[in-house]
């Protein structure tokens, strides 16, 4: 169904004199839930993954390009120190991949992972770069990157969205505590409006150097502390522009869903009780509607339409027990909220985690052998149990 609106829109703006590339039809993309996945991968997706992501019935990925082979130090900045232009190697690479995806019909939002002054942790030796939060010279350079690549990429008609920044934290460096209150994170931003820890205003000043050169692509915009479902509870305010699209990610309780908890001896379960916010908590697909609902309540308060909304990751590691639960719960969650969605992660070649369609078992070694040695990925894929929540809901 969502499929057949679609194609009635495209034809109604045919038939209205109005492109089908033009950037003013991208927001119609958004008006009904869109569902895909997350591609964080370390070898540029080639048409085959997209149209075996597409296959399944996913309509959009979240395509994040750090890891790739790359001219500089960081891919397309050149040099998160100081951005000072575009590297064309790096930006031919990144246009081939956005012709793959729109030859396999997979719309994509570019998600930056580093940007000038916050370079990716798992590029930067493991250290969070907090300098985007400290000084807003790098405001301006991230600006003028993403005005840059703004202005070569705006008319490709793969892109569906800018996600301005993967996971911004601006509040990990302060003395605002994860998943604090909502009024300590309220007392938090009012001392802090106006500084460089300013998410809101950031996201401001990137979107009007964007809006210089493109007025009509959405932009999505992450919460802050990673992205989280209740950091949108500072924002006094939604952002002024109406094509914008908030973005959340999903993976709490993070004690139970990580990596981390994998290597425990043992591990927290899912449903059970969990660390969560400095307590033991009971989560349950009860707790996991009551959590996501945060930021869909946000935005009916202020005025921020539902197809705005977007869960832009969510999962667990697969091979803990309870891992599919997690996901049906999640989705069921989101299904009641009409939610825009996409897993993380498809077929990823660098961390075999979140890939549900290797089942709950250990990957071989030579799955460690190709990343090592910069190799494709070659293990076969299929639809398991563990995938089962996400598949089927892709598949209407």
């Amino acid at each position: 169904m969502r499929h057949i609106i679609q194609t009635f829109t495209l034809l109604l703006s045919v038939l209205l004199g109005v492109g089908s590339v033009n950037a003013a039809d991208k927001m119609d993309f958004w008006l009904q839930p869109q569902h895909g996945g997350n591609s964080f991968n370390r070898i540029p997706p080639s048409e085959t993954y997209f149209k075996s992501l597409h296959n399944y019935g996913a309509s959009w990925v979240r395509l994040s390009w750090d890891k790739w082979p790359k001219q500089d130090r960081d891919f397309l900045i050149g040099n998160a120190d100081g951005y000072q232009g575009l590297m064309p190697e790096d930006l031919a690479t990144l246009k081939k991949v956005l012709d793959h995806a729109q030859a396999a019909g997979i719309k994509v939002v570019i998600t930056p992972l580093s940007l000038p002054g916050m370079r990716w942790s798992q590029n930067n030796g493991g250290k969070f770069d907090d300098r985007l939060w400290q000084d807003k010279k790098y405001w301006q350079q991230s600006a003028q990157f993403w005005r840059d690549l703004v202005k070569v990429l705006k008319d490709h008609p793969a892109i569906a969205a800018y996600n301005i920044i993967n996971e911004p934290a601006p509040e990990k460096m302060s003395d605002l505590a994860e998943h604090a209150s909502p009024e300590k994170m309220q007392a938090w931003y009012q001392r802090e409006q106006g500084t460089a820890r300013d998410l809101p205003d950031f996201y401001r000043t990137i979107i009007a150097a964007i809006r210089e050169v493109d007025k009509s692509t959405p932009i999505m915009v992450d919460s802050g502390w990673y992205a989280a479902a209740d950091a949108f509870s500072y924002w006094p305010q939604a952002l002024s522009d109406a094509r914008v699209l908030y973005s959340v990610h999903m993976y709490e309780p993070y004690d139970a869903t990580s990596a981390p908890n994998a290597k425990r001896q043992k591990p927290w379960v899912y449903p059970g009780n969990v660390p969560f916010a400095g307590e033991m908590q009971q989560w349950d697909a009860a707790r996991l509607a009551r959590y996501l609902a945060l930021p869909f309540t946000w935005a009916k308060e202020k005025g921020v339409a539902n197809h705005q909304m977007v869960v832009g990751e969510f999962g667990c590691v697969r091979t803990l027990r309870g891992c599919t639960q997690y996901l049906e719960d999640v989705l069921t969650a989101l299904d009641k909220q009409q939610a825009h969605w996409a897993f993380y992660s498809f077929r990823e070649d660098s961390w075999d985690g979140m890939d549900y369609e290797l089942g709950d078992k250990k990957v071989p070694w030579r799955y460690w052998q190709a990343a090592e040695q910069n190799l494709p990925d070659t293990l076969p894929r299929h639809a398991t149990k563990e995938f089962e929540p996400i598949r089927k809901r892709l598949d209407h």
